[in-house]
């Protein structure tokens, strides 16, 4: 009597693990919401060259993660994070916010641009591959790359040497590129308890 008891608890119990289980594969993934301000360094950069933000898809499916892909995100990751120089938009061209191709310098958005240029021209669909605006743990905004693949979102980031997936950064994650239009941005619903800790605030 007291098995048949306990076996409507034990489907609960299982029914419970079941979605930790669904909600932690869901969590690879960001959540995005509703479309929301661009940014005003992405908004000048589109005035100056509208080719950047006239790139229209359907959905886009996440890319294959496959192995010789993960070298190339690795490897150019690695690359433009070595042969760039931080540099603020303040010391470069006077002014807070001016997103460029990096030619020696560059600060967070501009390694952003070039990293996308290259996986781009390596044959990741530009739907795959999304500027996205994040809070560090300090406070101060910042700019990574999120790169959507088959296996979740990935961050490719110019203060953080891994690559890591995206819930395993310290980050609060803002906005990004909308995934059909890379004109357009939408909301990202973080929904993850953000750690807290140091992160240098160099860009």
């Amino acid at each position: 009597m007291l098995f048949r008891k306990q076996l409507p608890l034990l489907a609960a119990a299982a029914m419970i693990l079941g979605l930790m289980g669904a909600s932690e594969a869901a969590s690879d993934f960001m959540t995005t919401g509703s479309v929301t301000s661009q940014p005003v360094g992405h908004y000048e950069l589109c005035a100056r060259s509208p080719d950047e933000c006239r790139q229209v898809t359907q959905r886009t499916a996440p890319v294959e993660l496959t192995r010789d892909l993960w070298d190339q995100i690795i490897d150019i990751n690695n690359r433009v994070n070595l042969t760039v120089i931080p540099r603020t938009d303040m010391e470069l061209w006077g002014v807070e916010e001016f997103w460029s191709y990096p030619d020696a310098f560059g600060d967070c958005e501009d390694y952003v641009l070039e990293k996308r240029r290259l996986l781009r021209e390596a044959g990741v669909p530009a739907g795959n591959l999304l500027i996205t605006v994040v809070r560090q743990p300090n406070g101060d905004g910042h700019a990574v790359l999120t790169i959507n693949t088959s296996m979740g979102d990935y961050v490719l980031d110019n203060i953080e040497p891994r690559v890591l997936a995206w819930s395993q950064t310290q980050y609060e994650f803002l906005k990004r590129q909308s995934a059909s239009n890379s004109g357009k941005w939408v909301s990202v619903n973080d929904g993850r308890s953000v750690a807290v800790g140091a992160v240098s605030s160099n860009r």
